[in-house]
């Protein structure tokens, strides 16, 4: 649409959301957090939040969305400063140390969480949690989110905003294509299914592409970093992996599974298409979308692109046309156990000058009122994070197997994976992000992990081994941190 259509639209959205928040919300009667938020909120009319947000598509939501209608409700303003995901935490560690007070409501990757908490850049919330009688919506956000994102120490740090997880996408059509089946059933001896071990894929993917190409290959997947760096972490612990040796925190991701699944992931670059190791985000949706390929793996706003849901909005231009909608399958992707890759929560700055107000924005913008409509925006990235969401009729009835995806991420999120979670995991992943780059350079898989795990055993050593420990033992205790 455009832009002018669009501000409309955004408009005649946010107005029915006033009417809702205000009065007519399904939990008015009771006063939901929503409500309460805005209420004690119009006493700090006038004010000007200062809002840290991932840019690009993300950032619409604040700017165009929940910012306005904010303002609306209550007279406060907000003011969006848009970083780039890879300079977030640093940005936020730096104003911290600099006392500026600058950041007010924080978007943080939940794996960042120890290591801001640790430091003092974020505000402890259980107080204003209790204040503004938040515990019982804060219960309805989906387990694996809600017990494993959201504390430090026992204590809360951020609200998770954002069901981030990978799907497995897959081409309907042609994995049920009766003369696709009776020919890979006669090479292989078994049914042509949705793969769900790393086997099966390969044979599938190896399949589709010996038969179709160049028209379509089996699967691609984005190769370059940060991305490869999580399906890395993802499949590693499927097949067995550990990041350390809990005792003494020796690295040993080059054990033989870690050199086992680098070397396989090289592998399958061989029936993918030509020039797989360069595609990042958007080139691996665009072959996806497209039809250059049959299966891939991604985030969710993949499965709502496919289906052609929200591309028209004038945002969206980069997003090719889809020409596989209605022939998009959802799987959890081979193994069984998604990565919970990335995500956001909400988190005030310790050095706010405007708490008590950012903590109202942060409660309404994460309420169940108000996550449902900010999940369904067709441009701002916000996927499903609370139970409720998953069986939303307003979301089971944006496209037709809009059904299948929600069920696809419900599931997901009950055997996710979580993010490795350490004191100064950036730099860990840092050197994870340098080895897939070496993997794609023809480097041996053995001596890339081996210098991996000596890098990861020196960072370790810097930090301190048993402050590390406790940390590690920590996150490896929560229920996603390996496969149960």
């Amino acid at each position: 649409m455009s832009l002018i259509n669009k501000m409309t639209w955004m408009g005649a959205v946010a107005g029915l959301a006033l009417a809702g928040a205000v009065a007519g919300s399904p939990s008015a009667s009771a006063e939901s957090a929503a409500d309460i938020a805005v209420k004690a909120a119009q006493q700090y009319k006038g004010t000007t939040l200062t809002v840290v947000w991932e840019a690009g598509l993300q950032a619409l939501d604040p700017n165009n969305f929940s910012g306005p209608m904010w303002e609306k409700l209550t007279g406060i303003k907000i003011k969006v400063v848009e970083v780039q995901t890879a300079e977030m935490f640093t940005k936020i560690m730096q104003e911290y140390r600099a006392g500026t007070g600058a950041y007010d409501v924080i978007n943080v990757i939940p794996s960042w969480m120890p290591d801001l908490a640790n430091a003092g850049a974020l505000e402890p919330l259980d107080s204003y949690v209790a204040k503004y009688g938040y515990a019982d919506e804060l219960q309805k956000i989906a387990p694996i989110y809600r017990d494993n994102q959201m504390k430090v120490n026992g204590k809360i740090y951020g609200f998770p905003d954002d069901g981030d997880v990978f799907v497995m996408y897959y081409r309907k059509d042609i994995l049920t294509d009766p003369k696709n089946m009776e020919e890979f059933k006669a090479k292989y001896g078994r049914d042509l299914t949705v793969p769900k071990t790393w086997k099966e894929f390969d044979e599938v993917g190896q399949f589709l592409t010996d038969k179709l190409q160049p028209n379509t290959y089996g699967a691609a997947f984005f190769r370059q970093p940060p991305y490869a760096m999580y399906m890395f972490d993802e499949r590693f612990r499927n097949e067995g992996g550990k990041f350390f040796d809990a005792d003494t925190m020796k690295a040993t991701i080059n054990s033989d599974v870690g050199v086992k699944v680098l070397t396989e992931m090289r592998e399958e670059n061989k029936f993918m298409p030509p020039g797989v190791e360069q595609f990042g985000f958007v080139e691996n949706l665009a072959a996806f979308l497209s039809g250059q390929t049959a299966m891939t793996i991604s985030w969710p706003p993949y499965g709502r692109w496919a289906a052609g849901f929200g591309t028209d909005d004038a945002a969206m231009n980069w997003v090719p046309k889809s020409t596989i909608a209605g022939k998009v399958g959802y799987a959890l992707p081979p193994g069984g156990h998604p990565e919970l890759a990335s995500g956001f929560a909400l988190s005030i700055g310790s050095n706010s000058k405007n708490k008590e107000a950012a903590y109202l924005f942060a409660q309404w913008m994460n309420s169940e009122d108000i996550s449902i409509q900010r999940t369904k925006l067709p441009t701002a990235l916000r996927d499903p994070f609370r139970t409720s969401q998953y069986s939303d009729p307003g979301y089971l009835a944006l496209w037709p197997d809009a059904k299948d995806y929600l069920q696809t991420l419900k599931d997901a999120s009950e055997v996710g994976l979580l993010d490795l979670s350490l004191l100064q995991t950036d730099k860990y992943e840092e050197v994870l992000r340098q080895s897939i780059s070496k993997l794609w350079a023809g480097e041996d898989p053995k001596a890339i992990m081996d210098k991996a795990a000596a890098d990861w055993d020196a960072i370790t050593a810097e930090i301190g081994v048993d402050k590390q420990k406790a940390v590690y033992a920590d996150w490896a205790a929560k229920g996603g941190a390996y496969p149960k």
